[in-house]
């Protein structure tokens, strides 16, 4: 595996139990459809949750949420479609980011509800 899949890896295992840790219910990780892949589908009270998770060794070229192109953004509201198509859910619905950067010895972790 690629060193920067690694550090996918990695940080969506961070943001899992991060999101978990702050209540919220993790229902699905890396549920595809189609072209797209969402991270972390959750439940956060009334809301269905699908979270994108950037991860980078550093700030260099900004903070990883940054990275989120419209491109990415609409095909998570496609598969927000399909998945509320397949899951019947009525609960709103929502689009978060976890930005991660993990530093030498340390972790930087920063959750953004209704980042798009």
């Amino acid at each position: 595996m690629a060193q920067h899949n690694k550090l996918g890896k990695e940080g969506e295992l961070i943001a899992f139990m991060f999101l978990q840790r702050e209540g919220l219910k993790v229902l699905h990780s890396n549920w595809r459809y189609q072209k797209a892949e969402v991270d972390i589908i959750a439940q956060d009270g009334n809301f269905l949750v699908f979270i994108e998770v950037k991860t980078r060794t550093s700030k260099k070229f900004g903070k990883p949420a940054q990275a989120i192109d419209k491109k990415k953004e609409s095909l998570y509201k496609d598969a927000a479609e399909a998945y509320i198509e397949q899951y019947s859910s009525d609960l709103e619905i929502r689009f978060d980011a976890v930005s991660i950067v993990i530093d030498k010895d340390n972790i930087e972790i920063e959750h953004i509800p209704a980042a798009f």
